[in-house]
C-alpha cells in the first residue's frame, strides 16, 4: 500500500524532533569530552611543568608561565619544549586523533539512528494502513449485509483492540439479522395461521347473518340458534386476539414480571376455581398434593394464567367421571408443579409440536385455538422456569413445570 505525502510527513517530523534531541544530547556528550581532554590536558602541562622544576631547578617559574601564555606558534613551543628536553607531545596528538574518532563514530551513530527510525516509522504505518485497510474492507462487507467477518487477533494495539470491538459487533449484528429474519418468517406463518383461523368463524357468521336478513319469517327457535352460534364465534375470535396480543407483547419484550413470592397451594387453588366450571360439567376430580411450606418467585397472574390453560388442555382431553392430579415437589434448587392427565394421551407425531402456535391435534375440541399450551410456555420460560411433557397414546399426559430458584432474594 502506497504512503501518502500526509503519512511521510507523520514520519519525517516525529524523526525531525527525535534527530534534534539526538543532537542537543550529542552536543552535550561532546561538551563533557572536551572537558575532560582539557582537564587531562591541563594536568600534562602541570606534570610537565613540575618535571622541568625538578629537573632544571635554576628555571625561573614566570618564565615558563609566560612561555605558556605567549602568542607564540606551536612550532616555537615545541622548541622551547626540546630545549629543556621534552618531546612527548605524541600524547596531545594520540589524543586529538581519538577525539576525531569519536566525533566520527558519534556522526555515524546519529546517521544511522536517524535512518532506522525513518525505516521503522514507514513500516508501522505501512502496517497501520494495511490494518486499516482490512477495517474498510470488512465495514464494506457488513454494509453489503456480509457477516462473515472472522478476527483472530492477540495484540494488544489499538487497531487490534477496534479489530476485535468490531468482530463483536459484527457477530451481533449477524445475529440480530438472523433473528430478524426468522422473525419475519414467524410472523409471516403468524399471520397465515390467524388468517386461516379467523377466516372460518368469519365466513360462518357472515352467512348466519344474511340468513337472518334475508329471512324476516325465520323461526324464532333457528334464529335464537344463529344468534347464540354467532356470539360464540364472536366469543372464539375475541379470545383468539387477546392470546395473539398477549404472545406479541411477550415477544416485543413489553411484559415486565411483577415477581413476588408466591405460595404454591394458594395458585393451584386458584387454578382449579378458574376451571370448576369445566371440572363439574366433566365431572373430573383434581386430586392435590401440595407440600403447605411449597413456595417460589414469579408473577402471581402470569402464572395462574399459565397454569389455568395447562390444566385446562388437561380437562378438554380427559373423559368424563375422570380424575387429574396435580403434585408440587419443592427442593431448595427449584419447585416442581406436576399435572397428571389419564385421558387420550398425545401421538408421538404431536407431541413435539404442542407447544407451537395454532397447532392442533387431531382430538383437539372445536373451540380450541391452539394457542394456549404456547402462551404458557412462553410465560413460564419468561418467569426463569422451564416445562416439559410426557404422553402415552391411550393412557394419559404428564404436563411438568419447574420454576428455578435462584433469582430468590
Amino acid at each position: 500500500m502506497k504512503i501518502k505525502r500526509l503519512e511521510v510527513k507523520k514520519i519525517i517530523i516525529p524523526s525531525v524532533i527525535s534527530l534534534v534531541i539526538f543532537l542537543i544530547i550529542f552536543s552535550c556528550l561532546i561538551k563533557i569530552q572536551l572537558d575532560n581532554y582539557n582537564k587531562i590536558f591541563n594536568y600534562k602541562v602541570e606534570s610537565i611543568i613540575t618535571e622541568i622544576k625538578e629537573k632544571y631547578p635554576e628555571t625561573d617559574e614566570k618564565e615558563i608561565i609566560q612561555t605558556l601564555q605567549s602568542g607564540q606558534s606551536v612550532e616555537s613551543g615545541k622548541e622551547i619544549l626540546k630545549q629543556y628536553g621534552y618531546e612527548g607531545n605524541d600524547y596531545i596528538e594520540e589524543m586529538n586523533k581519538l577525539i576525531s574518532q569519536y566525533i566520527v563514530i558519534d556522526i555515524a551513530l546519529i546517521g544511522g539512528f536517524f535512518i532506522i527510525i525513518i525505516f521503522i516509522g514507514i513500516k508501522f504505518v505501512a502496517k497501520q494502513n494495511n490494518e486499516i485497510n482490512d477495517i474498510n474492507m470488512y465495514l464494506k462487507k457488513i454494509n453489503n449485509g456480509k457477516y462473515d467477518l472472522k478476527i483472530n487477533e492477540n495484540v494488544e494495539d489499538e487497531l487490534s483492540k477496534l479489530k476485535n470491538e468490531l468482530y463483536k459487533t459484527t457477530v451481533l449484528l449477524r445475529e440480530t439479522a438472523e433473528y430478524s429474519k426468522k422473525e419475519k418468517e414467524n410472523l409471516s406463518i403468524s399471520i397465515e395461521d390467524i388468517s386461516h383461523q379467523i377466516k372460518t368463524p368469519l365466513t360462518s357468521i357472515r352467512i348466519m347473518i344474511d340468513n337472518l336478513y334475508e329471512n324476516s319469517d325465520m323461526d324464532i327457535n333457528t334464529r335464537k340458534d344463529f344468534l347464540k352460534t354467532i356470539s360464540k364465534q364472536l366469543d372464539w375470535i375475541s379470545s383468539l386476539v387477546i392470546s395473539i396480543l398477549k404472545i406479541a407483547k411477550f415477544d416485543s419484550g413489553m411484559i415486565i414480571m411483577d415477581d413476588k413470592k408466591i405460595i404454591a397451594q394458594e395458585l393451584i387453588d386458584d387454578v382449579i376455581s378458574n376451571l370448576s366450571i369445566l371440572l363439574e360439567i366433566k365431572n373430573i376430580d383434581i386430586i392435590k398434593e401440595v407440600p403447605k411450606s411449597a413456595s417460589f418467585t414469579a408473577d402471581y397472574k402470569w402464572q395462574l394464567e399459565a397454569l389455568t390453560n395447562i390444566v385446562k388442555n388437561s380437562i378438554e382431553h380427559s373423559k368424563e367421571n375422570s380424575k387429574i392430579n396435580i403434585k408440587v415437589e419443592d427442593s431448595s434448587l427449584f419447585l416442581k408443579i406436576l399435572i397428571q392427565d389419564f385421558g387420550d394421551g398425545i401421538s408421538k407425531k404431536d407431541i413435539n409440536h404442542i407447544f407451537e402456535r395454532f397447532y392442533k391435534t387431531k382430538d383437539a375440541s372445536e373451540d380450541s385455538i391452539g394457542i394456549g399450551l404456547a402462551l404458557s410456555k412462553t410465560i413460564i420460560e419468561k418467569d426463569n422456569g422451564y416445562i416439559t411433557v410426557k404422553s402415552d397414546k391411550g393412557k394419559g399426559t404428564t404436563f411438568e413445570v419447574k420454576y428455578m430458584k435462584n433469582n430468590i432474594s
